[in-house]
């Protein structure tokens, strides 16, 4: 069975051609970064203009490059939540109108489960239930994933998502958007423990997340002492920082872990492409004898494929949408779970 899945949800736009939920066919990505990078971060208007640029070729290309027509494909799986919603709305009425032309049913997928999605293509082994942490510009969450369409969220930020908290932290230092990559790069050659940073806590919420105390943290160090006419080592402020939101993500994940009594544990989103946070949660798993699954580095990041996947689990589970599909800025795992 051959899906067809698009992704527009913030500032990549992508499609995919995804056989059986596992084999990739086909996965093609048209980024708008050095756009973006222009203003320090996404700007939902130039993102919904450039989806409605390039999702017709991106489409065409993934088709191409998948060997087949649209005759071929069995269903046309979209990313309908969350996300901008002018982003968002390009990819579902571009589905709607091609799924409708086509006669293929229209799959509604979920924007976090086709992150989540993403270990199954690089792990065709992974089966459920198991716990996951989705890490991403957007979310941070800790989800049981009970099935390949049910899901439990058991923790999620309050305030900044970690890749948020990445990129506010590296504009402080200095670094060009998106900042994850150039705090990863600079983690590597700076000293983690050069510098003191919070590690927040949710009171009364153990397993929900707080990055902005964190973020503020950083700032306020870089701005003290440049008042003072100090200086702050980059490469330090980013390899402390790095720590700091990996060990924070590593001990929530393996409390949680502990508390629901999971042993296999999967990570997901673009934060989960850091070499600190991939680190660190192996170290702890391999510490308790515990399974852990890390998608591909290219499948990390907003991509088709992982949409695709999670489409044909969702289409096997009998979910459908008609013209009426509307998309939707905001909404939890939870309120689509079977």
């Amino acid at each position: 069975m051959k899906i067809l899945g698009i992704e527009s949800s913030c500032d990549e736009t992508a499609c995919a051609v995804v056989e059986d939920g596992k084999t990739v066919l086909s996965n093609v990505v048209a980024s708008q970064i050095d756009e973006h990078k222009l203003y320090g971060g996404v700007v939902p208007e130039i993102a919904s203009r450039r989806h409605a640029e390039n999702i017709s070729w991106v489409t065409k290309q993934a088709l191409s490059d998948a060997g087949c027509t649209l005759a071929d494909i069995d269903a046309v799986a979209v990313t309908y939540a969350p996300g901008l919603i002018g982003a968002l709305l390009v990819g579902v009425s571009f589905a709607k109108g091609l799924a409708m032309t086509a006669g293929k049913p229209l799959v509604p997928v979920h924007h976090i489960a086709g992150h989540i999605a993403a270990n199954y293509i690089s792990h065709p082994e992974l089966e459920p239930p198991y716990l996951c942490l989705v890490v991403s510009g957007g979310h941070s969450h800790l989800i049981e994933v009970l099935d390949y369409t049910r899901y439990h969220v058991i923790g999620r930020t309050r305030d900044d998502a970690a890749g948020e908290c990445f990129d506010k932290a590296a504009r402080t230092l200095g670094y060009e958007y998106p900042g994850g990559k150039y705090i990863d790069s600079a983690a590597a050659k700076g000293d983690p423990n050069a510098y003191k940073l919070p590690h927040p806590k949710v009171t009364g919420s153990e397993f929900d997340f707080s990055f902005s105390g964190l973020k503020t943290a950083v700032i306020n160090q870089v701005h003290n002492a440049q008042q003072k006419g100090e200086t702050i080592r980059p490469e330090d402020m980013a390899a402390s920082f790095q720590k700091t939101v990996a060990d924070t993500l590593a001990e929530k994940t393996i409390l949680a872990a502990k508390r629901f009594d999971y042993t296999k544990i999967a990570c997901a989103g673009g934060v989960s492409a850091n070499s600190g946070v991939r680190n660190r949660l192996s170290e702890e798993c391999e510490k308790r004898g515990y399974e852990l699954y890390l998608p591909e580095l290219k499948y990390c990041g907003d991509n088709g494929a992982m949409i695709a996947c999670q489409g044909y689990y969702d289409f096997i589970a009998g979910k459908r949408a008609d013209e009426s599909l509307n998309a939707v800025a905001t909404l939890s795992l939870d309120d689509i779970s079977e």
